[in-house]
């Protein structure tokens, strides 16, 4: 790989000349530990239906600059600021999804399964122009989203990739509901429920989460419902876009689903509640190295749990993501040795 010539009077020689790589090495090492943030490489769009709002919804995906983290951009506003930064701060509603919301009253329901789809394929930077008032349900998975990532495909960006590293637990409690974060050298998370109906009863999952875990054992997890709740849910105005497309329901006997192809993973239903507290907790701004454990936990408790987070300034601190690699050249103490010429 290198010319570099050697002298053959003595086997210390070559690691003088070694030695003269270093800054060579210095700059390889510095490039290679610190990552990158990422965006889409070219605009994606999709149309579909709202979960709660039975509404017809475009959304489009498009490439943002370093720095901007992921924005909503409501292109049917009508007078006031269009854009809503994905913020922990700007949830306004937790009713059954996750709302958010700027100071002139433009909102967008239900993103909590984007911003999975978003933080599971590592996307740090998006504009995201939605003409309507909610996210599309699609199949009430994330897979679709992901689906729309991997067909943008996604570049890095000149600029660091940070992250929010917990210093000391933090847990909120809402009676035998409980959500918390503590520190941990990656991203993981662990998320049980327990459920009067049979058809669900008592599950628990623990992942490490990276973009293949993401892909494989999270994302096609789609949302549920009971079959007894859809009347008293649409009456509140929720649950009108709802179906056997975009829904798993429960039987009102609780013994069974009324989906004819049944469930996609085993724990379809604690694998869906940790989608969407992946992301509610993407809402945080940057990638979080902790490992958050949830009991019960749904919406509020996951934003409660952020707001809790950030009111205490000893929690937790940004810091550049490293990336693990192998250093290029061996450092010195583990030299092997050279034979003499």
């Amino acid at each position: 790989m290198f010319d570099v010539p050697l002298a053959s009077h003595h086997p210390d020689s070559a690691y003088d000349a070694l030695d003269r790589l270093q800054p060579l090495r210095d700059s390889w090492r510095a490039a290679v530990v610190e990552s990158r943030q990422q965006t889409l490489r070219s605009r994606v769009h999709c149309v579909g239906v709202g979960l709660h709002s039975g509404a017809k919804t475009h959304l489009t995906l498009h490439p943002a600059e370093p720095g901007s983290g992921v924005r909503f951009r409501r292109s049917d506003a009508d007078g006031g600021d269009p854009v809503i930064a994905a913020l922990w701060s700007n949830v306004t509603d937790t009713r059954l999804n996750t709302c958010i919301g700027n100071e002139d009253g433009v909102s967008v329901r239900t993103v909590e399964h984007l911003m999975s789809a978003l933080a599971g394929m590592g996307v740090d930077n998006v504009l995201i122009d939605i003409e309507g008032e909610e996210v599309p349900a699609m199949d009430g998975s994330a897979a679709p989203f992901v689906h729309m990532i991997e067909a943008a495909g996604l570049v890095d960006q000149l600029a660091p990739r940070e992250v929010i590293k917990l210093l000391h637990p933090v847990v909120v409690k809402d009676g035998d509901k409980v959500a918390m974060l503590s520190p941990a050298d990656s991203f993981s998370m662990s998320m049980d429920i327990d459920f009067a109906a049979a058809a669900i009863g008592r599950q628990q999952v623990s992942l490490a989460v990276d973009r293949t875990a993401f892909k494989s054992e999270i994302s096609h997890a789609r949302t549920f419902g009971f079959e007894q709740e859809v009347a008293a849910m649409r009456a509140a105005g929720l649950g009108r876009g709802g179906s056997l497309d975009n829904a798993v329901v429960i039987a009102g006997d609780g013994l069974s689903i009324l989906n004819a192809d049944g469930l996609r993973y085993g724990d379809e239903f604690v694998r869906h509640k940790l989608l969407d507290a992946l992301g509610d907790l993407a809402l945080a701004g940057a990638p979080l190295q902790a490992h958050f454990r949830g009991i019960r936990s749904g919406h509020a408790l996951n934003n409660m749990l952020l707001r809790a987070m950030f009111a205490d300034s000893s929690a937790w601190i940004r810091v550049p993501q490293a990336t693990v690699a192998s250093p290029l050249i061996t450092e010195r103490d583990h030299r092997p040795a050279l034979a003499n010429a």
